[in-house]
């Protein structure tokens, strides 16, 4: 187990120090940040101060070897967007972030497992046919299109939940349901397909010929069994949510979290924002991807982690 933790942390600051390298050049090629921070009218002289005061005017080579051992020393210089320290304004911004992902890959666990458990039963029945339809359908809508319905339906129409200020847990209903819905979907067909295999293997005929409860049979020891999968995907689903699904939502609803100020930084092409706010992503899917790891251990020994 160390030796694999070992491993794993290793290949995780390879990542992170990828996404760091690929964060740099990829803000550097989009253009001058000195065009989009200063005015029109200013002139060419302060247009030149200020990029030599932020060292853009140096070589592309002397701007890296800074930048990372600024990342080293976990300095990403301050945000020309929120006058304040990068990495601060990250860490302001990510409680928001991680309370919506976390409800939302909450509302998506509590909903595909039972779903996926009762189709799997009937497989082809009534129930099957309309969680395959449904999923379909989930899958199928884009996040923005679907908040968009949301907002449109249950706030503007049903006028159930009030725009603007609020309860946090009231405001953070529709964007967790926005954030869980596609992912429901992968997760109830992933979890039906893993049943039905395990439910039609050897070992679950003979606990029945021996006597064993269905619900026993079915809700312990092929459940169990079937989770191997569905902590594949829900790992990822997790991550994709984390690194990509809170920008779109974030953005449709006004959310106050680290993917709607990431959006309003690259608008504003704060480099130093984008480059911390990367970071921060990058070491928390290296993490994730680690527990998903020694979830898949605590699911079933037999796994070998290498």
């Amino acid at each position: 187990m160390a030796t694999f933790l070992v491993r794993r942390l290793l290949q995780g600051v390879i990542v992170v120090v990828a996404a760091a390298i690929f964060v740099f050049v990829a803000t550097r090629a989009v253009g001058d940040p000195v065009d989009f921070i200063l005015p029109l009218s200013a002139s060419e002289e302060q247009r030149e101060n200020l990029r030599v005061e932020l060292g853009f005017d140096r070589p592309m080579s002397e701007q890296f070897v800074d930048y990372a051992g600024d990342v080293a020393r976990l300095d990403f210089g301050e945000s020309t967007y929120l006058n304040d320290d990068a990495l601060t304004v990250v860490f302001d911004y990510l409680p928001k972030t991680l309370q919506l992902v976390g409800f939302g890959m909450l509302i998506s666990l509590v909903t595909s497992v039972p779903l996926g458990v009762l189709a799997s039963r009937k497989p082809g029945g009534r129930l099957d046919k309309i969680l395959t339809t449904a999923s379909l359908t989930g899958l199928s809508m884009p996040q923005f299109f679907l908040g968009q319905v949301l907002v449109a339906v249950f706030i503007t129409r049903l006028t159930w939940f009030d725009p603007g200020p609020g309860p946090w847990h009231k405001n953070l209903v529709l964007p967790a349901i926005c954030m869980a819905l596609p992912a429901v979907g992968r997760l109830a067909m992933t979890v039906r397909s893993a049943m039905i295999e395990e439910l039609n293997s050897q070992y679950v005929k003979v606990a029945r010929a021996k006597g064993m409860p269905a619900r026993r049979v079915s809700g312990v020891h092929a459940l169990r069994n079937a989770g191997i999968p569905f902590v594949t995907l829900y790992g990822w689903e997790l991550i994709r949510a984390l690194a990509g699904y809170t920008v779109v939502v974030e953005t449709v609803f006004a959310w106050p979290g680290l993917g709607f100020v990431l959006i309003q930084g690259i608008k504003e092409r704060d480099f130093y924002l984008v480059q911390a706010s990367v970071f921060v992503v990058a070491v928390l899917v290296v993490v994730i991807s680690i527990v998903i790891d020694l979830v898949y251990k605590a699911l079933d020994p037999r796994v070998q982690l290498s």
